[in-house]
């Protein structure tokens, strides 16, 4: 699967659980946004009603080149199979864990979508991600400087 777009703020704000790909149900004009690499993810997650997987909040901005505009933060539909919607069903009663969106791509020439099972993370987890983080960067600078 060709990346276009992630949702970076998802992978730092949760832990990842567990991943699946899905289809999404897309306008002619909105896959070509897509494909433009057009789509945000912050603050989009998935909800499961009725049987089936919905993405919610995402943004697909409006394809410059048409006349007819629709609404960029439309729910769309996902395409998942039966099974699979009702194990992440039964999953999403667990409390604490939500499914969220984490990239959206290409494959072939569909258009998909990489969802992700996770749980929140503490404030104390981010705090030692990001010291993590700073320690590995001023490391990769002195070896930088010593080369």
């Amino acid at each position: 699967m060709k990346i276009l777009t992630q949702n970076k703020k998802a992978i730092f704000d949760y832990e990842i659980l567990e991943q699946f790909k899905a289809g999404i149900i897309l306008t002619g004009p909105e896959i070509k946004s897509v494909r433009g690499g057009h789509v945000h993810l912050k603050g989009a997650f998935v909800s499961i009603l009725g049987g089936e997987a919905w993405l919610k909040g995402a943004h697909i901005a409006p394809y410059k080149y048409n006349s007819n505009p629709y609404d960029p933060l439309r729910t769309r539909k996902l395409l998942l199979q039966k099974k699979e919607i009702e194990r992440l069903a039964a999953k999403l009663n667990t409390q604490g864990v939500t499914l969220i969106p984490l990239a959206v791509g290409l494959e072939k020439a569909y258009a998909k979508v990489l969802l992700a099972l996770a749980r929140g993370k503490k404030k104390h987890d981010k705090r030692a991600v990001m010291k993590e983080r700073t320690t590995k960067r001023e490391a990769e600078r002195a070896m930088k400087r010593f080369k």
